[in-house]
């Protein structure tokens, strides 16, 4: 494991876990690599600091699930005080909330958690055992778990399809919102033209 000693001027040092020899220091802003670096370092450092970017939108979303529990009146300050977005603050609660931290895959990532936030915990654990045994990106994930429910959403006899011919930036903007919504491109879709009736 890396570890960070602070340095003179507040920069803090990353060293390795296993020697004293320094990685490179960071600070807020910045990372500062040694020259000499290997490749086999360059590498195991790119891998710690991708892990600790995932591990650290489920210790936000830990840490808002912690002050709207127990702290309700300073849980939306708390979210004020955050240089993210609101929307992206509460996705992370949101997930958080949906997976204890027993339930989460260590082998996958928050993104991939995720795209299946808003099924059932089965069909939750169903799909990302899949990604987890198959190696799944979260792009192949979302593309697997969208095809399994058009297939099961073939037409009845009460059923109409539809063809929509839209331009793509329209579209983009349409799966965006379906996503924040956490429902899919059509739940979305039928839920905004049962409003506007």
């Amino acid at each position: 494991m890396h570890n960070a000693m602070t340095a003179g001027d507040g920069a803090r040092v990353l060293s390795g876990g296993g020697g004293p020899e320094a990685l490179g220091e960071v600070e807020r802003t910045s990372l500062r690599l040694p020259r000499d670096m290997t490749i086999a370092a360059w590498q195991r450092l790119g891998e710690r600091i991708a892990g600790l970017s995932d591990s650290s939108a489920w210790w936000i979303g830990d840490w808002l699930v912690f002050g709207q529990e127990r702290f309700p009146d300073r849980y939306k300050r708390a979210m004020a005080e955050t240089t993210l977005d609101y929307q992206t603050l509460r996705n992370y609660a949101w997930v958080a909330r949906r997976f204890v931290p027993d339930r989460r895959c260590a082998d996958l990532t928050f993104q991939h958690h995720m795209e299946v936030a808003a099924l059932t915990e089965e069909e939750q654990d169903h799909w990302l055992d899949f990604a987890s045994r198959l190696s799944w990106s979260r792009n192949e994930l979302r593309k697997q778990v969208r095809a399994s429910r058009e297939s099961a959403d073939e037409p009845d006899e009460s059923e109409v399809r539809l063809s929509v011919r839209i331009a793509q930036d329209r579209l983009d903007r349409w799966e965006a919102a379906a996503r924040k919504s956490s429902t899919t491109l059509t739940e979305w879709m039928g839920a905004v033209l049962d409003r506007a009736v």
